[in-house]
């Protein structure tokens, strides 16, 4: 979506507090305007009696509290939803290049382990010989697959999983 913004808790609590202590401002200025416009001494006992100044500001400033607290609900459902998507998306790579065979050199063939925070996703594998190449696609899940692994793709899953998140990571 365009325009959409993320907070995290922190902010979202900073943001509502701002909000109150804003409201709390707003209360204290019209209580003393209101008292000073007036310029009367209560006498003690009575109660105090809210001018309709004081009960519309008030009004108002439940409506804003109202609002920003809707706001502050709708950004950390969609900061909620956005995390379970990161979560889910390929953050860690790594390729392993490798001669699968004797008699062809140059490191052409490789494995490479694309994978998500909870070791969730694919190794692809591609075998070059002299006459073709194989492609494999092998499921990951939690860093293992339930088919076999060549070492090489073995290695690419341990070093997919051992690198900062976010970092692709290229060996041999």
């Amino acid at each position: 979506m365009i325009g959409e913004l993320t907070f995290s808790n922190s902010t979202l609590t900073l943001l509502a507090l701002l909000a109150v202590g804003l409201a709390g401002l707003a209360f204290v200025i019209a209580a003393f305007g209101s008292v000073a416009a007036r310029t009367r001494v209560r006498p003690s006992g009575q109660p105090i009696r809210i001018g309709d100044d004081l009960k519309e500001v008030l009004r108002a400033q439940s409506t804003h509290i109202k609002r920003l607290e809707d706001a502050v609900r709708t950004l950390n459902r969609t900061d909620k939803k956005q995390d379970v998507q990161i979560r889910g998306t390929v953050s860690n790579l790594a390729l392993v290049r490798y001669d699968a065979f004797e008699d062809v050199g140059g490191r052409l063939s490789f494995s490479c382990a694309m994978l998500d925070a909870q070791g969730t996703g694919v190794v692809l594998t591609a075998i070059n010989g002299r006459q073709e190449t194989r492609v494999y696609a092998k499921p990951v899940m939690g860093g293992r697959s339930s088919y076999n692994l060549s070492a090489e793709e073995e290695e690419a899953i341990r070093q997919a999983l051992a690198a900062p998140e976010g970092q692709a990571v290229s060996a041999r």
